[in-house]
C-alpha cells in the first residue's frame, strides 16, 4: 500500500506487516481501502485501542474495550449498536487493523493443538519449566491424572476444584488463605465474565476499582503470590497462562 509516497507492506488480510509503520495517514488510507471514511468517534476508539495496548501489550477483548470507552466517558460508543455501526466489520477486526494492532482473542479462541509437541521430553519449554517448582506435564491427585502446560496451567480446565487448587499450590510452597481465595477467586470472575486470564497490569487497575487499592498493590500481591498474582494465580485458579507482558 503507497502512503505519502512511501510502500507500507501490509499482511495477506490486509493487516500491517510492521505494527511500527502505523501513522495517522495510514489508517486513514487502509479506511479509505475498506470504504470508510474516519470520523472523530472511529478516532476515539483507535486511539483508545492504541492506548491499551501500549498501556498492556494485549489488544482488549470487546467487553474490556467497552468498559475502557465508558471508563473514558465515551458511555455511546461503548453501545454495541454504535461500535457495529462504526466498524461494520466488527471493532475486534476491523478497529484493530485501522488502529495498527494485532487482533485480540479470548483464551479460549487460542489454539491449544501445540501443547502435546510442548509436552515432548526434548522441547526446550518443558526443560526449562521443570525448575520452576509448578507441576510439569501431568501430575496425578485422587487417583487422576491432570495434564498441564509448560507453564504450568491445566490443560483440561473444566477439571478444576478447589482441592486441586490446593494440591496445586502446596506444590508450589503455598499454603491457601482466605487472602489467596481472594484473589484466585477474583480471577476466575473476571475470566467468565470477559473470556480471558489478566495479565498483571489488568488485575491490579481491575482490583483497585472494585476491591480497593489496599489489595491491589504489588507488595501485597506478590507477598500471596511470589511467582506473580497473575501467571502463579492463574495456575492455582485453573485459568489459562494470561496473554501479553505479565508479572514484571
Amino acid at each position: 500500500m503507497e502512503v505519502g509516497g512511501r510502500t507500507v507492506p501490509l499482511m495477506p488480510d490486509g493487516r500491517l506487516h510492521n505494527l511500527d509503520d502505523w501513522t495517522p495517514e495510514v489508517a486513514a488510507a487502509m479506511a479509505a481501502a475498506m470504504g470508510v471514511s474516519l470520523s472523530q468517534d472511529h478516532w476515539d476508539v483507535i486511539n483508545l485501542m492504541r492506548a491499551y495496548y501500549e498501556e498492556y501489550n494485549v489488544s482488549p477483548v470487546r467487553k474490556l474495550l467497552k468498559r475502557a470507552l465508558l471508563r473514558e466517558g465515551h458511555a455511546e460508543l461503548a453501545r454495541d449498536e454504535r461500535l457495529d455501526s462504526l466498524f461494520p466489520g466488527d471493532v475486534l477486526v476491523q478497529g484493530s487493523k485501522l488502529a495498527g494492532v494485532p487482533m485480540p482473542h479470548l483464551d479460549a479462541e487460542l489454539e491449544r493443538r501445540t501443547y502435546a509437541a510442548n509436552r515432548a521430553a526434548d522441547n526446550p519449554r518443558v526443560k526449562q519449566s521443570r525448575a520452576a517448582g509448578h507441576f510439569v506435564g501431568s501430575f496425578n491427585f485422587d487417583g487422576e491424572r491432570h495434564e498441564v502446560t509448560p507453564t504450568g496451567n491445566l490443560v483440561d480446565l473444566h477439571r478444576w476444584n478447589e482441592r486441586v487448587a490446593a494440591h496445586m499450590a502446596q506444590k508450589e510452597g503455598i499454603e491457601l488463605t482466605a487472602e489467596h481465595w481472594e484473589i484466585l477467586n477474583f480471577l476466575r470472575g473476571f475470566y467468565f465474565e470477559y473470556g480471558i486470564s489478566p495479565m498483571v497490569k489488568i488485575l491490579m487497575r481491575h482490583m483497585r476499582e472494585e476491591v480497593g487499592p489496599e489489595k491491589a498493590g504489588a507488595d501485597y500481591l506478590y507477598k500471596l503470590f511470589p511467582k506473580g498474582p497473575s501467571r502463579q494465580g492463574s495456575r492455582i485458579a485453573g485459568l489459562p497462562e494470561p496473554q501479553g507482558c505479565i508479572d514484571g
